[in-house]
């Protein structure tokens, strides 16, 4: 009896607005579950044939290279989603989250090794389109924003995109330095993926959070091409396929008049400083 009802317990979902999550843990390096997990995740399919699932979130502890740690939360949420979409509703527009070691909160280890699953309930699909209904964002009506910089706000050493989020005001511009593009284009490379799941997870998680996105670029005194806006827009589209409302994103370009080193650029390391993307807290 006490076994079973450990089970129910570590099955028992956590609720936010109409939606709930569970969560399955993997062992180190592993983006299968254990016999233990795969019975949790087997009865809790089970008890929810009915549900539909909106997201299925993967992280890893910080052990290893950020790629590898990417990678291994990817894998963990095909993982999951594989076990899933025979037998659970999935829904049209929903979203595979690869946080890597960004998704690491707890200073437990075991407890990053994860997938969250978030779902709606039978009960509650008949009100699915209320619930799942992205509130309206006011935009406030004050005077111009004030940008703040990143090192001003003396963010902790290491804090992760969603901690300064958490820790930021309207004003705050934060820099994402793995969001990266192709030379002269508004391609963005692979790599950018983690960053941008990250970003996607951080808006979904607060509805209310509206940003500014920025684009900067290096290596030449114009910006004929206007690239640096181009690249912006290029982010609000991803964004915008992945469910995220664009009156919560406001782009601008701002070419090459906001250099964090003077141009030409020493080096490579300058150059890279200079062609970022930045966003800027708007609303919260």
């Amino acid at each position: 009896m006490k076994s079973i009802l450990a089970v129910a317990f570590f099955l028992l979902p956590f609720a936010f607005f109409g939606q709930e999550s569970v969560s399955f843990y993997f062992d180190n390096n592993k983006s299968e579950l254990n016999k233990v997990e795969l019975a949790k995740l087997n009865t809790w399919i089970l008890a929810n044939k009915k549900s539909k699932i909106l997201s299925i979130t993967g992280s890893t502890d910080e052990v290893g290279s950020s790629g590898y740690n990417d990678t291994l939360s990817q894998k963990r949420v095909d993982y999951i989603f594989n076990k899933v979409k025979v037998a659970v509703k999935i829904r049209e527009d929903f979203k595979s989250i690869s946080l890597g070691e960004k998704g690491a909160k707890s200073k437990n280890k075991a407890e990053n090794r994860r997938a969250i699953i978030v779902f709606l309930q039978e009960k509650d699909l008949a009100k699915e389109a209320e619930l799942i209904k992205p509130k309206v964002v006011e935009v406030p009506k004050t005077t111009e924003i004030i940008p703040i910089e990143e090192k001003d706000m003396n963010f902790p050493e290491g804090a992760t995109l969603e901690e300064k989020v958490e820790l930021s005001r309207p004003g705050t511009l934060i820099v994402l330095p793995e969001i990266q593009f192709y030379k002269n284009s508004f391609g963005i490379m692979p790599s950018s993926k983690p960053s941008i799941d990250e970003l996607i997870y951080i808006l979904d998680k607060n509805p209310n959070l509206r940003i500014e996105i920025q684009g900067h670029i290096c290596c030449v005194t114009q910006d004929h091409n206007n690239l640096s806006l181009e690249r912006a827009k290029q982010i609000r589209r991803v964004l915008v396929s992945n469910s995220i409302r664009q009156d919560r994103l406001v782009v601008k370009g701002f070419g090459v008049s906001k250099p964090k080193f003077a141009i030409p650029e020493a080096n490579e390391e300058q150059a890279l400083a200079n062609r970022r993307v930045e966003i800027m807290i708007l609303q919260k």
